[in-house]
Parts: C-alpha cells; structure tokens; sequence
C-alpha cells in the first residue's frame, strides 16, 4: 500500500496506532545505526533512507539511491535492506543471524516482513543498516551497473 504521504510525519500519521508504533519503533533502530550521509524522506511510497540526490544524482531511475526503507504493507511491516540483496556475503551473514534469534525470517530479495513487532529481531536490524558507509554503498551501485558503450566515431 503506497502511500502519498509527502513527510514521514504525514505517513506516520496515516497508520494504525499499532502499526505507527512498529513502524517508529523500527524508525528510531534504523536512525540510531544509520552512517553518516544517509538521509530519511519519502520514496516510493514509504519511509527511505538515500543517499541525497545532491551528493550522487547519477542513478538510472532519477530517485535517490536507496539503501533501507519502511513501509506499512496490507497485512504486515517490511524493512527493506538494499545491502543485503546486493551482496551475497551479507545476506548469507543476516539469513544466519536472523535464525539465530530463533524468530522466523519472512524474506524476499532485500525486504524483511513481519505482523507483529515481536517476530522482528531488532539489534539486528540496527547492525544490518549500520554495516556500509555511504561512499561505499556509492561504489558498489557503481560497479554492479552494466559498463557503459562508448559512442563509435562517425565515419566519414
């Protein structure tokens, strides 16, 4: 369910007291553990944590280059973790951590998902997001899009 929300104080306000609760809750880990240059905004609908077009506006949709996310789904809360859908070493590392706390991963590529603020391990979530600095984040988007052509000479 995306939102039209232009602040995350609006989109806060459009939830469920319980889910504005999970969602501020997970809100505050992410914040907490978020590297420098991150900023919160909206993005496609739901609470994102970019690096500021001002700093990298060269990504192939025009968006800011997202790195996590909150959103408040029909039926549950997902935080989105682009680090570990783009690196398989991290994901192998939270898959593993995560079923270590003994709660049960709901997972697609770099979204976690759950119903109830219980069944989300925290502290994990904070060492998720605080595991890649900006301008390493910048670097790896860089080198996992496809090279550019160069433009052949006109002949003559």
């Amino acid at each position: 369910m995306k939102s039209a929300a232009a602040t995350v104080e609006e989109y806060l306000d459009e939830l469920s007291p319980e889910r504005r609760e999970a969602v501020s809750t997970i809100r505050e880990v992410i914040l907490a553990n978020l590297p420098d240059g991150y900023v919160e905004m909206m993005d496609f609908g739901m609470i994102a944590y970019s690096v500021p077009l001002e700093r990298y506006p060269k990504t192939y949709n025009g968006h800011p280059l997202s790195y996590a996310g909150i959103a408040s789904e029909k039926s549950y809360v997902s935080v989105h973790l682009m680090n570990i859908y783009g690196d398989p070493e991290t994901e192998r590392w939270f898959v593993d951590s995560y079923k270590a706390t003994g709660k049960r991963l709901d997972m697609g590529k770099s979204c976690v998902r759950f119903r109830k603020l219980d069944d989300l391990p925290l502290e994990l979530i904070g060492e998720a997001v605080s595991r890649i600095p900006m301008e390493e984040w910048i670097r790896r988007y860089e080198a996992s899009r496809p090279p550019k052509k160069r433009a052949r000479p006109k002949r003559g």
